[in-house]
């Protein structure tokens, strides 16, 4: 749980103090996160141990599932914006087919459509 509170004579300069406030602490709690997972100590000895891992075979181990509104190319890439993720699948509201939009270099977009 990350928590804040600030005392100010305006409520949005209050706002603003909490917002940089719970940022510091969101990004210092995100590289803890990090250097946990990149420290060789909080590898698992199944992942380390591959001789029984056949190379040829492909395992699924998490899939999900999820509603898939129907929206516009701009809408889904806000929404991937807010869920910071690299990529977003969604219907497009116009052909009411599965579009992906994905990052790019340079804060550019791009759309992937299928073509049948």
């Amino acid at each position: 749980m990350i928590r804040a509170e600030q005392v100010s004579d305006d409520m949005y300069v209050s706002i603003d103090l909490v917002e940089e406030v719970i940022e510091r602490q969101i990004n210092r709690y995100k590289k803890k996160l990090v250097d946990q997972k990149q420290n060789a100590a909080y590898f698992q000895k199944d992942f380390m141990d591959d001789e029984d891992i056949d190379d040829e075979e492909i395992r699924i181990i998490r899939s999900k599932k999820f509603a898939v509104k129907p929206m516009d190319a701009e809408e889904a890439c806000i929404q991937m914006e807010l869920l910071g993720h690299n990529f977003f699948v969604f219907r497009n509201a116009e052909t009411d087919e599965v579009n992906v939009v994905y990052k790019r270099k340079g804060n550019t977009y791009g759309l992937i459509e299928p073509e049948f």
